[in-house]
């Protein structure tokens, strides 16, 4: 924590990512993206939590658009509130890749194997229905095993 202090004071002092980096000893990508982070949120980069949620696909989609349409990553990460200008370069790249699909949200969770069917609604309420009537079944059973076994002893 006191080097990204160190490295913040040096930003306000109107050092370089790069400089600062080499003057605290230490290696440049994370002072960059701190340096990105400071750009956004000035000294309150390290006082802030970044903000912790999901964009819209309509959101990440304008972003991207305007990314790519020139708009720096800084100033788009200012204006939406994001917690750090690298979240638009994971969803350009996303975008690249997979086109506007890999910006919709996705299911959690370990993906169903293919030709399992999940139960719908209704025969779901069904199946647990029935599991309730043999767990009662199951119980009386149990407890008519109970006071036979009573009145052999």
């Amino acid at each position: 924590m006191e080097q990204r202090r160190a490295a913040i004071a040096l930003f306000e002092a109107d050092w370089g990512w790069v400089a600062a980096a080499r003057r605290l000893g230490v290696a440049g990508r994370p002072v960059h993206r701190l340096y990105d982070r400071w750009r956004v949120r000035g000294s309150g980069a390290l006082v802030r939590i970044p903000k912790q949620g999901s964009f819209s696909f309509e959101v990440k989609l304008d972003v991207v658009r305007r990314f790519l349409a020139g708009e720096t990553k800084v100033d788009l990460a200012r204006e939406f509130d994001l917690s750090s200008p690298k979240l638009i370069e994971t969803w350009a790249r996303k975008y690249r890749q997979e086109g506007e699909e890999g910006l919709r949200p996705k299911r959690a969770g370990r993906p169903t194997k293919p030709g399992v069917e999940r139960p719908g609604p209704d025969e779901l309420q069904q199946l647990r229905r029935e599991n309730e009537r043999l767990r009662a079944e199951v119980a009386y059973l149990g407890k008519l095993r109970a006071l036979r076994a009573q009145k052999r002893r």
